[in-house]
């Protein structure tokens, strides 16, 4: 069952509308002091932005000494597929060099770290484990502790940042860049809190701390809903998708589709074997070259109808969605490894194909939400309510 605290935020999720939310990168008398006179590097993309204009070019307008850009998964410019690798590049409309963190190597160059003084981080979250900026953020805490450059989070708020759950991550198992930090899939916290939890906990490697300052958002609390003003990535394209997200990017670890290569990805799935009342067939397109299922005719579920974005957000993570096609076409090649890396744990898996229910899986998780939101509290920047 799941805890009460799902069903009684909405009392307080419009106590703060997105127009009233001024994320950190806005807030630049709190750090552009911070940056005179140094070589300034940036790890942004399209999300990054000042109002209308991208950071980049904000902090340009403000004499800002940039270096140099880094970028994460989709490119700079977000346009790029999920785990498509992006090359370095330079920027044609400033003509700054691009260096990739997304491409061959996923840990910043130390020849690169070392042309900055102190490096921006700017990017829009969507609140979950495996969504890979969290994984870039640890990976650039971990390359300027060793060389002593400070990071410098422009924080913003988390759209699904009202609730807490999921299994916490079993780094033994399950650690990879869809998942490096022991904390639940939804964890409730923006990526400056998290930032400062992997200092506080000693998560980066020996223990070593990051030289780190967080610049908040203002008029944010973790009840706010909060409208994204750009895509995060190509296949996240409105809330709906965002809201659903938590629920159904596991069926990226099995042949079901979520409706990459459509309009509407992240909130349909299908499979051509499945029953269901909804038909889509996903096309080769520049935010899915080859999207599972590509050409084929598939039935399932069309979850922009029929349920609003409250009840999805206080359902939490709903696990009904995979045990349903598991139920209906399961077998021994349904499930990948990519599941029990995105779930994160090793013992979801074998629950649904013994048969359990979503809610019995669900269930078994809810003590260690318990104890992660405790844990979470001495690092948390915004208040809950």
């Amino acid at each position: 069952m799941k805890p009460l605290i799902h069903l009684l935020f909405f009392v307080v999720l419009s106590a703060t509308a997105t127009a009233s939310i001024v994320p950190g990168a806005e807030r630049t008398e709190l750090y552009l002091p911070l940056l005179e006179g140094k070589r300034v590097g940036i790890l942004t993309n399209q999300t990054g932005r000042i109002g209308e204009r991208l950071t980049v070019d904000s902090l340009l307008a403000c004499g800002v000494d940039i270096r140099l850009i880094f970028a994460p998964e989709h490119g700079f410019r977000g346009t790029a597929g999920a785990g498509e690798h992006v090359t370095d590049d330079r920027d044609p409309a400033t003509g700054l060099e691009i260096v990739s963190l997304y491409g061959k190597g996923r840990m910043p160059r130390a020849e690169d770290i070392s042309r900055c003084d102190v490096i921006l981080f700017d990017l829009q979250d969507v609140g979950l484990r495996y969504y890979t900026y969290l994984s870039t953020l640890y990976n650039l805490m971990q390359a300027c502790a060793a060389q002593d450059v400070t990071v410098v989070v422009l924080d913003r708020p988390n759209p699904n940042g009202m609730y807490v759950d999921g299994p916490i991550l079993d780094t033994a198992h399950c650690r990879s860049f869809v998942g490096m930090v022991p904390v639940p899939v939804v964890h409730g916290m923006t990526l400056g809190e998290l930032a400062r939890m992997i200092n506080g906990e000693g998560w980066l490697p020996g223990g070593s701390q990051c030289d780190l300052r967080v610049i908040p958002c203002a008029g944010y609390t973790h009840a706010s809903r909060y409208e994204l003003p750009a895509r995060p990535s190509p296949n996240l394209p409105n809330m709906r998708s965002i809201y659903l997200y938590p629920s159904l990017c596991y069926f990226e670890g099995t042949p079901v589709s979520v409706g990459r290569g459509t309009p509407f990805p992240f909130q349909v799935y299908g499979h051509p074997d499945l029953e269901g009342d909804f038909q889509f067939t996903p096309r080769s397109m520049e935010s899915a070259p080859t999207p599972p299922q590509q050409d084929m005719e598939c039935h399932g579920r069309d979850l922009r109808k029929g349920v609003s974005d409250e009840e999805i957000i206080a359902r939490g993570i709903d696990l009904s969605y995979v045990v349903d096609c598991w139920r209906q076409i399961g077998d021994d090649r349904f499930f990948r490894r990519m599941f029990d890396l995105l779930i994160g744990v090793e013992w979801v898996r074998p629950m649904i194909e013994a048969g359990a229910s979503a809610t019995a899986i669900e269930s078994r998780w809810q003590e260690e939400v318990k104890q992660f939101r405790k844990m979470r509290k001495p690092y948390l920047l915004y208040d809950e309510e």
